[in-house]
């Protein structure tokens, strides 16, 4: 190893040297802080969400502990946001979020440092490119966390003119709008298991006591679907004003459709422009080799 590799290797070494001084010093602070809040409250013990976590492996605590550390056991509340509209609903979620995001980092770095050591780079560059390796690392789970949350909301938002039709006809028939909601919980279970969830949820709050129309303000917020926010207010003006829910959620369905209509047929219009880039790319040369290439060759022989 010549004389650029000891630079690095040291660098690298007295990096994770810094790390982890810095997180034993952290984790001191926070296991006395802890057995202080545990003397004092003693409430950890009848916690049902660590009792699970203790039950999952040594992996997940180790990972959860490192986020906690990295956190300092404090979560924004936009990530408590983005969380729950992923779907992941357990309390330790964003601390073994950040964990994952920082273990991802530190191998990142590490084997970005394996890569490039033995190269005959210059030092400024290979660190570069390190440190670059490592941060395209530790914003990998962001994509994971925007694709999950994206996957549950199209998903919410392709069923839900059909869970708002199944309220119409359960309403018309005569139930109310609180066991309608229950019912249409369970049937739309066959279909979409995440709407089905989003309102069995909801379903739960309104039976502890939060009225209708913030426990739907509330499953929007967790599901981030705007449509449902919709829906709470035209709910607030029919309590208002007492019109007919069932002509309500009817005239809800159908607007809900032709806007889904509307973005089909802007999708479809889009199509064509967005082909024309890969047909110039990758068609017309194809096209132009297998009609002009014959005749070039042609016009060589015949020349020479």
């Amino acid at each position: 190893m010549g004389f650029p590799g000891i630079e690095i290797a040291v660098a690298v070494l007295v990096f994770f040297a810094v790390i982890l001084i810095g997180f034993s010093i952290i984790l001191y602070r926070s296991d006395k802080k802890k057995s202080i809040e545990t003397r004092m409250v003693g409430v950890f013990e009848d916690d049902p969400f660590s009792k699970k976590t203790e039950q999952s492996g040594g992996i997940l605590k180790f990972v959860e502990k490192i986020g906690n550390i990295a956190s300092h056991s404090r979560a924004s509340s936009s990530l408590w946001e983005q969380m729950i509209q992923a779907g992941f609903l357990n309390p330790y979620a964003p601390a073994i979020y950040t964990g994952v995001k920082v273990l991802l980092f530190m191998v990142g770095f590490l084997l970005t440092a394996v890569l490039l050591i033995p190269t005959e780079m210059i030092f400024s560059s290979k660190m570069t490119l390190i440190f670059l390796g490592a941060t395209v690392s530790f914003f990998l789970p962001n994509l994971f966390l925007v694709y999950q949350m994206k996957k549950r909301h199209d998903e919410i938002y392709r069923h839900l003119p059909e869970a708002v039709d199944l309220l119409e006809i359960c309403v018309s028939s005569g139930l109310g709008l609180d066991m309608a909601w229950n019912i249409v919980a369970d049937e739309i279970r066959q279909v979409s298991r995440v709407l089905s969830g989003a309102m069995s949820l909801t379903n739960f709050e309104m039976h502890l006591g939060v009225t209708r129309i913030e426990a739907m303000k509330h499953m929007a917020d967790r599901t981030g679907v705007a449509e449902l926010k919709s829906l709470a207010a035209i709910l607030i003006q029919t309590d208002r004003f007492g019109t007919s829910i069932a002509e309500t959620l009817q005239i809800f369905a159908a607007s809900i459709r032709e806007e889904r209509s509307f973005v089909a047929q802007e999708v479809a219009e889009k199509m064509s422009v967005k082909m024309l880039f890969p047909m110039i790319l990758f068609i017309f040369p194809a096209v132009l080799i297998v009609l002009i290439g014959p005749a070039i060759i042609s016009l060589g022989e015949a020349l020479q």
